[in-house]
């Protein structure tokens, strides 16, 4: 079985032109096993009840932002271990570095290409 018929994902993101977006390439890919949420506390909840591999976590949302998403997912038991890719229209190097310190797999800028996309998960999890 191909890693992308197994991997399961999860898109947080505030916007739902850009979950629209990132799910529809995901779905291009092959990856079925996609679940979404427009906010980091709602992403957490999902996380407890129903894990996944990767989270693609956009960087400015209301409430919870992603890197503070990506704190609570590593210091959580069951979610330390979940990759974690954070989507970002600013890359500043301290947002990346930040990110790095928390144990993030990547980053991507928006807006982006299918393709990088692609690039950027199979660089975390391996060859879709």
């Amino acid at each position: 079985m191909a890693l992308r018929d197994q991997l399961r994902v999860m898109v947080v993101d505030d916007m739902s032109t850009s979950r629209g977006l990132i799910t529809q390439a995901l779905d291009a890919f092959g990856i079925r096993a996609v679940a979404s949420t427009s906010d980091g506390p709602s992403a957490l909840k999902a996380l407890e009840s129903s894990p996944v591999h990767l989270v693609i976590s956009d960087f400015n949302m209301p409430g919870m932002d992603g890197l503070q998403l990506l704190h609570a997912l590593r210091s959580g038991a069951r979610t330390k271990g979940v990759g974690f890719i954070l989507i970002t229209g600013k890359a500043d190097k301290a947002i990346i570095e930040k990110g790095r310190q928390l144990g993030m797999n990547n980053f991507l800028k928006k807006p982006f290409d299918p393709n990088d996309l692609r690039a950027c998960i199979e660089a975390v999890v391996g060859r879709l």
